[in-house]
This record gives C-alpha cells, structure tokens and sequence, in this order.
C-alpha cells in the first residue's frame, strides 16, 4: 500500500509540476509580446534574463521539494563568472533550465523552430537568446553577448545526448568563444533514466521516479591565442566522457 501510494505522489508531483511551468510560461511570454514592440530591447532583456533565471530557480526548488527530481550540485561552490562560455551534455530536456537557474545572467543558443514558436519565443528574443539556425550571424551574436558581459550556456552536440552516448561537437562554441577572447568552462550532467530523454515527449514517465540529477562544474580553460579549436574540441569532449563515466 505504501509503494502504490508512493507512486501516485511521485506521478501527480510530475504532472503538477509539468502543468505549473507550462502557465507560468505562457504567462511570461504572453507579458513578453508587447515588449517586443518597444525600443531599446537590450536594457529590457537584463530584466527578462533575471526573471527568467528567478522562475527557472523557483521550478527547481519546486521539484526538489516534491521529490520528483533531486539535482546535486558538484564544484558550483566556487564563483561563476558572466563573460564566460558554458559548455554541457544535454541528456534531458530539463536540465537547461536548471543550469540557467544558476548561471548570472545567461543567455542559450536554441534551435530555430524554438526561436519561432509562439509559445516560447517571444521571452527567448526578449532575453536575447540566440538561434543556431544563423550560421555564422549565430557566432556573431553569441560572441558580441559573451563580450558584453553576458554568460552563453550552449549543447554542442546540438540536441539531447542520446543516453550515455555523446553525439559529435560542433566547433560553434568555441568559434564564440575565440571571437570573445572567453574562457570556456566544462559542465557534465548525469540524469536518472528516462527523465524526458531525447525522443520522449514530457507527458512520458520517467522510468524511475524521483528522478535524480547529478550536475557537475568542471574544468576551466582560459582564452588562449595560439591553441588550436580541434584539439581543444577534442580535450573538451575526452574530459566529458571521462568525469560521465566516473560519475556515480
């Protein structure tokens, strides 16, 4: 009796909590449409980026309180600095919005067909998010936000990591990043099975319920002129596999 009843706390907290972060997003971007209309959009997107990381980190607190997903956090005791290129794996469709709870005034790349949904996208060019699908424009904008102080959390495999297996990088990251003069700073996830993986939809369960996230900061590399993007690429890759295989 208390497993069946376990399980129907577990099950209500997920969809409650799926259900509350969909009205508070139609609720922020619907306030966002209208700001669209109104000049000097940067001054306003800080005010966007803060509200948005400030919702992000009441939704993890949310799910931690319920118990449906648990989020341990390694190495975030040291100080995060904005200016800064975050890298990530990117095993679950929640884990963007935990990383951007913690990460000062953070902006993300995202895939166009987001960029152009009406649902999400009016707080996305608000907040100054920028779509991947602009070739190099994308580097551009992403590197002139990384000089102005902002910090770019970005999946360089370019959609969620199938599983324990890391799809390809792209070198976008770090063409940004080298175009800023910004050091990149490696963070590694670990999610429990089934958190909304690549090709599942959110109304899936989660095989195992609470779910669990392990988010690591990891290692730091400093801008370097004279380093060469395909091994650092590959340094960045090999040290990813590495700290997910040892993760426990």
């Amino acid at each position: 009796m208390r497993t069946w009843a376990a399980r129907v706390f577990y099950v209500g907290g997920y969809y409650v909590s799926w259900g509350w972060f969909a009205v508070v997003a139609l609720a922020l971007n619907a306030a966002c449409v209208p700001l669209l209309l109104l000049p000097g959009r940067p001054r306003i997107g800080v005010h966007v980026r803060r509200v948005i990381r400030l919702l992000f980190d009441l939704w993890r607190r949310w799910l931690h309180m319920c118990w449906v997903v648990r989020v341990t956090w390694r190495g975030f005791d040291r100080p995060l600095t904005a200016g800064t290129v975050y890298v990530a794996n990117h095993p679950t469709l929640a884990d963007a919005t935990f990383i951007l709870s913690r990460l000062p005034d953070a902006i993300c790349v995202m895939k166009p067909s987001l960029m152009r949904n009406p649902v999400i996208a009016p707080a996305a060019i608000m907040a100054g998010y920028v779509s991947s699908g602009k070739g190099v424009d994308a580097v551009r904008d992403a590197a002139a936000r990384v000089s102005a102080g902002m910090s770019l959390l970005i999946f360089p495999e370019g959609t969620r990591t199938l599983g324990a297996t890391l799809g390809p990088m792209t070198h976008g990251f770090l063409l940004s990043a080298e175009r800023a003069r910004a050091p990149v700073e490696l963070i590694v996830i670990k999610a429990s099975p089934g958190l909304v993986p690549r090709g599942s939809p959110w109304w899936r369960l989660p095989s195992v319920l609470p779910a669990s996230m392990i988010i690591t900061l990891d290692r730091r590399w400093e801008w370097d002129p004279g380093r060469s993007s395909a091994d650092l690429v590959l340094e960045i890759e090999g040290r990813m596999r590495a700290v997910l295989e040892s993760t426990r």
